[in-house]
């Protein structure tokens, strides 16, 4: 295995942690050295996970000593109360489903990150995105309730969304999933499109808002995964990240 700089294996080994001495579990290793490695911490999926395996891993977090920051998303009743057994420090949000430890975010770097969400129903998938790139070190702001059917509602946020700090925009919806074609026919920034679940028989949940936003005509848009709201944030917060030195 090589690298396209002629770098052989030691060299990647040393450029690239993977921190094998951490506490482990047969069924949980923590991937402590991906902060390291791509700039961004590992996520934990609680609501795939068993409440045992889930409360494991924070202990594991908290063992091994890693500042963090580790987002745990998904988590509702049972698997919260595990997270906060060995993190009672962490934050809990309950709108957005995600426990985050440590509860402070990082000084905010980069540039501004706004999270548009069409209705309040979108608001949980909205509210994820916002707390993930939060919690990556952007500054975030969220605007809730602009979706289509009163257009002077998103019109009336030009002036935010065009501010020269935001790099980037996400935006939430369902039913239709026409907003962030919309914002993207307003503003400079990217556009990240999250279709939501929310909607009646015909959205079947969530993929006509995907679709929408798949076949939108606005350039400067990339799209997630139904509901993904911490995929939307943590890539608007790799958007917005500042310049960085290259590498040597």
């Amino acid at each position: 295995m090589t690298r396209g700089d002629g770098g052989g294996p030691e060299e990647l080994a040393r450029d690239v942690p993977y921190a094998p001495d951490v506490p482990h579990a047969p069924d949980v290793h923590l991937d402590l050295g991906r902060a390291e490695r791509r700039g961004y911490p590992e996520a934990v999926l609680c609501d795939a996970k068993s409440v045992e395996q889930v409360r494991r891993i924070a202990a594991l977090w908290r063992e091994s000593a890693t500042p963090g920051p580790v987002l745990f998303t998904r988590a509702q009743d049972e698997r919260v109360a595990a997270v906060l057994a060995e993190l009672p420090d962490a934050l809990h949000d309950p709108v957005a489903r995600m426990v985050v430890w440590p509860a402070e975010p990082p000084a905010p770097q980069g540039g501004r990150v706004v999270v548009v969400a069409a209705g309040s129903s979108d608001l949980p998938v909205a509210r994820e995105a916002e707390l993930t790139a939060r919690h990556l070190g952007r500054e975030t702001r969220l605007v809730v309730d602009v979706g289509v059917a009163g257009l002077h509602r998103i019109l009336a946020r030009q002036e935010e969304l065009r501010d020269p700090a935001v790099r980037a925009i996400v935006v939430a919806a369902g039913m239709d999933g026409a907003l962030p074609s919309v914002v993207a026919g307003l503003v400079s920034a990217p556009v990240v499109a999250v279709p939501t679940s929310v909607g009646y028989g015909a959205s079947f949940g969530g993929v006509a808002a995907l679709l929408t936003m798949l076949n939108t005509c606005a350039p400067g848009v990339a799209v997630v995964n139904i509901d993904n709201g911490y995929g939307a944030g943590h890539l608007a917060a790799q958007i917005a990240a500042p310049v960085s030195q290259p590498r040597a």
